[in-house]
């Protein structure tokens, strides 16, 4: 992806939470920097101090923590969306990983980046709140449904909302996600498929 499809990838999304004149797209960019990442990459370790923030231009990378000695996947996240890791801005000491489960091309900032901004141009605060806030009901929203919902259910969820996911994450990552065992995951795929294949007689 060339600058000119970077910026208009960027300014696409930041206009869905404030109206972007041409200097705020100017400043937005300037303050922001685009660096590539091999698939593999391990961009935030448990127990690091939690720096940089991330918009994905494209690829994805994918939230997980270790637990009594096992992967559990928190999420995923791709193109146009942004991550916060936990504690971002605040000299937080990381309780996740960040992993790039494909190359990936983001945006980074930082809490120095992001005060010097705000400082020249305080427009950009808008932007940030809103940005925030969206991100903040988004996890809340993602916490709630995963407490209530059967694994089944979750699944049905990224099938219908998330599709993409399924044809570019291995499949034990998708069941990690789940909270289930590979083999539990190819019984609900089965589950689901003789459904679907039913409701269509």
């Amino acid at each position: 992806m060339d600058d000119v499809g970077i910026n208009k990838e960027l300014i696409s999304y930041l206009s869905r939470y404030f109206p972007m004149t041409d200097e705020l797209a100017r400043i937005f960019i300037s303050s922001s920097f685009v660096k590539k990442f091999p698939k593999g990459t391990i961009l935030l370790k448990e127990g690091d101090c939690v720096v940089d923030a991330y918009f994905i231009l494209s690829g994805c990378i994918r939230s997980y923590v270790i637990k009594n000695g096992d992967d559990k996947t928190i999420d995923f996240f791709i193109e146009g969306e942004p991550i916060l890791p936990m504690g971002q801005g605040s000299d937080s000491i990381a309780v996740h990983f960040l992993e790039c489960a494909e190359d990936t091309l983001a945006i980074t900032s930082n809490a120095a980046q992001e005060e010097k901004a705000l400082a020249e141009h305080p427009q950009l605060k808008s932007i940030c709140l809103a940005m925030a806030e969206t991100m903040a009901e988004k996890l809340q929203e993602t916490l709630a449904r995963y407490r209530t919902s059967t694994p089944e259910e979750r699944y049905g969820d990224l099938v219908e909302k998330r599709p993409d996911l399924l044809r570019r994450i291995p499949q034990y990552q998708i069941a990690s996600y789940l909270g289930v065992k590979p083999e539990s995951l190819s019984r609900i795929r089965k589950r689901l498929l003789e459904k679907k294949k039913k409701s269509a007689r």
